[in-house]
């Protein structure tokens, strides 16, 4: 897979006939993989390892109901009260992020209310911090670490 603008970790991969599989600590399981999973996968272990999120915290691929339609969260991250407290929307490091990529996240965010929005294409991240009272956002120029809240 292709190298991303993050730390390496240790990823476990097995193949299965013609597939190669990546086991997602999350979720527990062994999915497979593709250039999206990989940068998920990677992402996730950034924020455990080198932002203190405690995985226990995490959800990967939460189903939400945005306008009667089933959509689907890359990773979620709650804070001690169980209140969802950061998105993080994956792409494909052939994906451009573009506005479409934020209008994306926003949607979601309509929903759930985070604090925190991330934009990753494991070769560029960007993340917003939101004040929902003014509804304005403002760009940082790394992802926090980890506070409880």
């Amino acid at each position: 897979m292709q190298k991303l603008n993050l730390p390496i970790y240790s990823i476990k991969l097995k193949k299965e006939g013609n597939k190669t599989l990546v086991f997602d600590p999350i979720r527990k399981k062994h999915i497979v993989l593709t250039p999206e999973e990989w940068v998920r996968q990677n992402f996730i272990q950034f924020l455990i390892q080198e932002k203190n999120y405690p995985a226990s915290l995490m959800a990967v691929e939460m189903e939400i109901n945005l306008l009667n339609t089933k959509k689907r969260c890359d990773i979620v991250l709650y804070n001690t009260k169980g209140l969802p407290h950061m998105i993080v929307e994956c792409k494909a490091p052939s994906i451009k992020i573009s506005q479409d990529t934020f209008d994306q996240i926003a949607r979601y965010n309509m929903t759930l209310k985070t604090d925190l929005l991330v934009v990753t294409n494991g070769l560029q991240h960007y993340v917003c911090m939101m004040n929902h009272q003014n509804q304005r956002y403002h760009f940082l120029k790394e992802i926090p670490n980890y506070v409880s809240l």
